[in-house]
């Protein structure tokens, strides 16, 4: 067993739980995906729960990472917050997919601690970055930040999930302007 393994495990388990959920994963059809056997899954991953949590994980710090960088690569924060709707809406472009952590937000009761966790903190880092923007942009004042935070993430996650259910990206964009121009998101 190789780290290749490993990563193709969690690529695999990203696409179907972005696709079915947590509820989705199932090692046998991982196993025969990836093309090894279904008991080579537990060398890596002990159980259903411990795989989704790293595959959360893994989602999130690298949705953490791609805000940073878009504010790295775009400094201005109005731009950054223009572009933010952006990263969902490449989710819908991939087969319809959704935003990992909040279709496993909607399976909430039926998940294990570990993988709440890691679901909460995709939606902490999200706030937390937009907040920050919101603030930089001068959109807000610091005091309103988090809940216009908030506010933009659950409106976003909706648009999303909407937009999922018709398999309609244009959708997606049609709220995203709608957003813009009832003033949740800067124009």
């Amino acid at each position: 067993m190789s780290s290749n393994s490993r990563e193709a495990i969690l690529t695999a388990a990203k696409r179907t739980a972005q696709a079915h959920g947590y509820g989705g994963i199932n090692f046998r059809e991982l196993a025969d995906e990836v093309g090894i056997k279904a008991a080579s899954i537990y060398h890596y991953f002990p159980s259903k729960a411990d795989l989704a949590a790293a595959v959360a994980k893994r989602y999130w710090q690298d949705s953490a990472a791609a805000l940073e960088k878009l504010l790295m690569v775009s400094p201005d924060p109005l731009s950054c917050l223009r572009q933010y709707p952006n990263i969902f809406r490449k989710a819908l472009e991939n087969d319809n997919r959704m935003c990992l952590c909040s279709f496993m937000a909607a399976e909430y009761d039926d998940l294990p601690d570990a993988v709440r966790t890691e679901v909460q903190a995709f939606a902490d880092v999200n706030v937390a970055w937009l907040s920050k923007v919101l603030s930089a942009a001068g959109v807000t004042d610091a005091s309103e930040s988090e809940q216009r935070a908030r506010a933009i993430f659950a409106a976003i996650a909706g648009a999303q999930l909407i937009a999922r259910s018709r398999s309609d990206v244009f959708l997606y964009d049609g709220l995203i302007e709608s957003y813009r121009s009832a003033g949740l998101l800067p124009a």
